[in-house]
């Protein structure tokens, strides 16, 4: 169980029976809470971002770490978005600590779209690495805890094989060579689904490039949603639950996004927790959405309370649940003890809680005409 001795509230559970009893609707010690630590990881063990990127020992290692310390309620095995479509040709930079950033595509130009195949996980070196982490992680802790590891999507991934700027235009011009990018990206993310599973972990899908801030709702349906239904399917036969995040924008498409058979939806914290509760909380479980920057980075700790009472607040009561989170992943120097605090948060919440309680205690203090 994850040392939380230094915290005032301990927890009484550890994640894998507080995500079932409260899936069953049985009181537990307190909500799920995820701050979606990615290469904070590495400030938590004091290694480099490289390292983390470069090596599954110490990825593994660093995650371990960061969850004993903090004891939230999945370990996400990520380091950036840009693996997969890595494996498929595309260049990384990968500064010594900082996150890795996208150098250049695989392909300029639609005529060498032929010339690409999906990748072998177990071939790439980074994407091995990654396995090789997810593998390590759940030996350690599997017993306890939730093991994911990030899976970029299809249509984010296509970006990253083309460009962004190119597949813009070709969303609007050559429809067919999107779809055929799409389509060797859901390869290359089955591969590496698979992999993971045979790991021990479960995918965790995220899909930034298509976010209603990018691409329109019917843009969105014709060449997003058909993969992400499929990976969601797959991730379902292997009997795993599903979790799916689009940064920025979504409310237009949260419909969609519940129709891909996602068990949960990451909302970003540009996005209205409490809107999202009343559209789609009967369907499916919400995550979110503490602002990873501008609270989690940049924040006090009385800061980070009261912005995860308000997301209690607004979707503590949701249908079907609500995992306390960040907004999207944490910047990589957020403060340890912010982190802390989230987790201090959600324990003296506590749960089952009174919703009108709650949401007294974040109303602002009455001024006195006096």
């Amino acid at each position: 169980m994850p040392d939380t001795k230094k915290h005032h509230f301990r927890d009484r559970l550890v994640p894998v029976q507080r995500l079932e009893a409260y899936g069953k609707g049985l009181p537990v010690d307190r909500l799920p809470c995820v701050p979606i630590v990615g290469n904070t990881a590495a400030r938590v063990l004091g290694v480099t971002v490289r390292s983390l990127r470069n090596d599954g020992r110490i990825l593994a290692d660093a995650h371990l770490a960061s969850y004993r310390r903090f004891g939230y309620d999945n370990i996400r095995v990520f380091t950036d978005l840009y693996t997969l479509a890595e494996s498929m040709g595309a260049r990384t930079r990968v500064p010594e600590d900082e996150t890795a950033f996208l150098d250049e595509p695989a392909i300029r130009s639609v005529s060498e779209i032929q010339g690409l195949r999906p990748s072998n996980p177990y071939r790439d070196r980074v994407l091995a690495q990654h396995l090789e982490a997810v593998e390590r992680v759940v030996q350690e802790v599997g017993d306890e805890v939730p093991v994911t590891a990030a899976l970029t999507c299809p249509f984010t991934n296509a970006s990253f094989l083309i460009g962004a700027v190119n597949l813009s235009r070709l969303v609007l011009k050559d429809p067919a060579a999107v779809h055929a990018l799409c389509r060797l990206s859901l390869e290359t993310a089955i591969a590496y689904a698979d992999a993971i599973f045979a790991a021990g972990g479960t995918p965790s899908l995220t899909d930034a490039m298509s976010s209603s801030t990018v691409i329109s709702p019917k843009q969105f349906q014709e060449f997003s949603f058909p993969y992400l239904t499929a990976l969601v399917e797959h991730i379902h036969s292997k009997g795993r639950p599903a979790t799916l995040h689009i940064c920025g924008k979504t409310s237009p498409i949260w419909d969609r996004m519940a129709d891909t058979g996602a068990d949960c939806l990451s909302i970003d914290n540009d996005a209205d927790l409490l809107a999202a509760k009343q559209r789609i909380g009967h369907r499916v479980r919400l995550m979110g959405n503490v602002h990873p920057s501008a609270i989690m980075l940049q924040g006090t700790p009385e800061a980070i309370r009261r912005a995860v009472l308000d997301c209690v607040v607004a979707a503590g009561d949701s249908p079907r649940g609500l995992v306390v989170a960040s907004g999207c992943s944490l910047p990589t120097e957020t403060p340890l003890e912010n982190i802390d605090a989230m987790l201090d948060a959600v324990r003296e919440i506590g749960y089952p809680f009174s919703m009108s309680a709650l949401a007294a205690s974040v109303k602002p203090p009455e001024v006195s005409n006096d």
